[in-house]
């Protein structure tokens, strides 16, 4: 069965960087659209970008624009978050997602989701 774990998570310092994973224990990844969301304590879980089967890329969070970015490795069968200038703003759950159809901010698109990972961004 078809499974998405994310990775690469944990604490950093502002203005720091990190890269997070996303990968499919079943599925290739080339064949649908990912998006990788975030949930801070005390607020809704929002979209941030999306990389679709066709590398189309979508970027819907305006606090991220310039700093984050979405890439794929099919090789690895990985999709990536990399996250540059890292704000304690940033500090939260993050997960990746998956649908078969296309690239969307509205959560209810997406099927299937990973159990998050940890970022926190503090001195």
């Amino acid at each position: 069965q078809s499974q998405l774990v994310e990775s690469g998570g944990g604490l950093v310092q502002p203005g720091g960087s990190l890269r997070l994973s996303c990968t499919d224990s079943g599925f290739q990844m080339t064949y649908y659209a990912i998006g990788w969301f975030r949930q801070a304590p005390g607020k809704e879980r929002e979209a941030l970008l999306c990389i679709n089967s066709s590398e189309g890329k979508s970027t819907y969070a305006d606090s991220v624009k310039g700093r984050f970015s979405i890439s794929r490795d099919n090789a690895q069968n990985t999709i990536y978050l990399q996250m540059n200038s890292l704000k304690p703003e940033d500090t939260a759950i993050y997960y990746c997602a998956r649908t078969w159809t296309h690239c969307s901010a509205y959560q209810n698109n997406f099927g299937s989701w990973g159990p998050g990972t940890q970022v926190t961004v503090s001195s």
